[in-house]
């Protein structure tokens, strides 16, 4: 059985925005946890100046790139229609909603609140940031959003001897 596509709305020459800018936004936030943990282990204040810009720099590409997805989500009616796509959405909500606060307690006073909220919220954070990519893995690899399927087929009849 072959899959139609469903094409994004929010793309560049056919190439999709939302996976193209989420990636930048989920380094920042996963590695949010290890900058939270080495100040922990050095109390060297750099780790907590480097965590509130990864907190920073998360926050807002998550919300730039969230916004891409949501265009998507109310004007193509296919991706409107999949239960998948709206638990995605539920979930990168609840996502960007943890790392906008995990950004405040930081703002002003970096290190303050590291131990325990700032850790705790950044672990939440990993945590729905790891489902929200695989309710977003299934919606690409189980119900084709935004993938060219002619183009893919026709890569892989010039790959294959």
């Amino acid at each position: 059985m072959r899959l139609d596509p469903i094409i994004s709305r929010v793309s560049i020459r056919g190439h999709p925005l939302h996976p193209m800018l989420i990636h930048f936004p989920v380094a920042a936030l996963l590695m949010l946890v290890g900058t939270d943990i080495a100040y922990l282990l050095t109390s060297d204040f750099f780790w907590a100046r480097a965590g509130l810009w990864l907190a920073g720099v998360g926050t807002i590409g998550g919300w730039i790139s969230g916004l891409a997805g949501l265009i998507d989500l109310v004007t193509v009616p296919r991706i409107r229609r999949l239960i998948t796509a709206w638990c995605h959405a539920i979930v990168a909500v609840m996502l960007l909603s943890l790392a906008s606060f995990n950004c405040l307690l930081r703002f002003g006073a970096p290190d303050a609140h590291i131990l325990p909220w700032g850790l705790y919220v950044s672990l939440l954070t990993a945590g729905f940031i790891a489902l929200a990519g695989f309710l977003g893995g299934r919606l690409v690899y189980e119900y084709a959003v935004g993938v060219d399927l002619d183009e893919a087929v026709d890569k892989q009849a010039r790959v294959k001897p």
